[in-house]
């Protein structure tokens, strides 16, 4: 028995949101944003340096840069949950959706299907051929 077609988009969107909330202190943290400051070397200094070139020498306050070592040093807001939650759970259910589609395309129809029984009714009809009057 097939599952619910919703069943795939709810535990894509559940399980996209809490994977993108608890992963992401580790991403950050993968990325140079600690609660130590900016790892040297790492993809956030990069970001650091390029966001300083471009401000004449120090990072601007509310940029991205400045955005993510805060997540980074203290974690996210409630806000920034939330939004990466959203995130997470948009992700989520494209996968639970492709998911779903791939789970319905690869089963054969059901005996019970209407469809298919439509379908195969026509697929066994002879071929006609209407002529046209001249």
């Amino acid at each position: 028995m097939p599952f619910p077609r919703a069943l795939f988009a709810a535990i894509g969107v559940t399980a996209g949101a809490a994977g993108a909330v608890i992963l992401t202190p580790f991403a950050l943290s993968m990325a140079g944003f600690s609660a130590a400051g900016i790892t040297a070397g790492s993809l956030g200094a990069g970001m650091m340096s390029s966001a300083a070139i471009a401000n004449g020498g120090g990072v601007a306050a509310g940029s991205l840069v400045a955005l993510l070592q805060s997540a980074g040093a203290a974690g996210l807001s409630a806000g920034a949950a939330a939004v990466v939650a959203s995130v997470g759970g948009a992700a989520g259910a494209v996968v639970g959706g492709a998911a779903d589609l791939l789970s319905h395309s690869s089963s054969p129809p059901s005996s019970g299907d209407e469809d298919s029984e439509e379908e195969e009714e026509m697929m066994n009809l002879p071929m006609t051929k209407e002529l046209m009057p001249k």
